[in-house]
């Protein structure tokens, strides 16, 4: 339903508790709408400048604005890689987990996949996204409606399967030697140094896609530490990676932790890759 109709129906709605629910729903939308237009009016005078050679004073005379008010934009609008996850609301999926505990079956979360989401939810809050968040059972096929961010390996649940799937680029192989990462564009496949010789080093799949109109962000890491070097080596460089003329972008983050599986560093091993809009 388009925001216009979804609008009215909240409007008509007769019931007062649907109504407020569906109001304060649609109040997230517009609040994300009116954020991603701001960076997308900030763009727009950065391009006027930079390609049209217009000075910010003349770019005010046309767009009605004074320069004071254009110098405010430029500073106080977010940065141009917001967009790398979307308009917003952003959902964050990790894995929930079947374990044993006394004999019985226990369902958890991953503490590196906590920490995982804990810096993405920091990360998009400074981007004035708003986030929520949902679990990936073992059997979740599907990717939730609107932008999101999957945290999940093939091994974890069917949806990380179907995204890697559809990735030319990079690829989660399984053989004798253990899980690694193949790399067709550039050629190689990497190991985890974890996984070989127990070195405190792993490595980790993130990929940006648009798919139906909107951003679909997947990381996944030979195990859960690598998901979390993946989110730590994201939260500063951004900038790197998002590519605004891409459909895909896709590369391989190598990251080192302590003895507590806690990551300490994080660098960029392959990538970025992208294949164009």
């Amino acid at each position: 339903m388009a925001i216009e109709d979804e609008f009215d129906a909240i409007r008509n709605d007769p019931d007062p508790i649907r109504r407020g629910l569906r109001a304060g729903e649609l109040i997230g939308i517009y609040q994300q709408r009116s954020t991603e237009l701001a960076r997308l009016r900030k763009a727009a005078i950065e391009q006027a400048n930079r390609d049209l050679g217009l000075s910010f004073s003349e770019i005010g005379e046309r767009l009605g604005l004074t320069k004071g008010r254009i110098s405010q934009i430029r500073t106080s609008a977010p940065p141009p890689e917001r967009a790398f996850f979307g308009v917003g609301p952003v959902a964050i999926g990790v894995p929930r987990r079947i374990g044993i505990e006394e004999g019985r079956e226990r369902a958890y979360v991953d503490s590196n996949d906590e920490a995982t989401r804990g810096y993405l939810q920091r990360k998009l809050a400074e981007l004035a996204l708003t986030t929520t968040q949902f679990d990936i059972n073992p059997d979740t096929e599907r990717v939730p409606l609107g932008d999101c961010i999957i945290v999940c390996g093939p091994k974890s649940a069917p949806v990380a399967r179907h995204l890697l799937a559809d990735d030319p680029l990079l690829a989660f192989d399984r053989t004798e030697a253990g899980w690694s990462i193949s790399d067709s564009r550039g050629g190689g496949q990497h190991f985890s140094p974890y996984r070989t010789d127990s070195t405190r080093k792993d490595i980790g799949y993130l990929s940006r896609r648009i798919a139906d109109n909107r951003v679909i962000v997947h990381i996944a890491g030979i195990t859960s530490v690598g998901s979390e070097g993946v989110a730590h080596w994201l939260s500063t460089n951004l900038s790197t990676v998002y590519d605004p003329a891409a459909q895909l972008t896709d590369c391989i983050i190598e990251c080192e932790f302590d003895q507590e599986l806690v990551v300490t560093g994080s660098q960029l091993l392959v990538g970025p890759y992208s294949v164009p809009l």
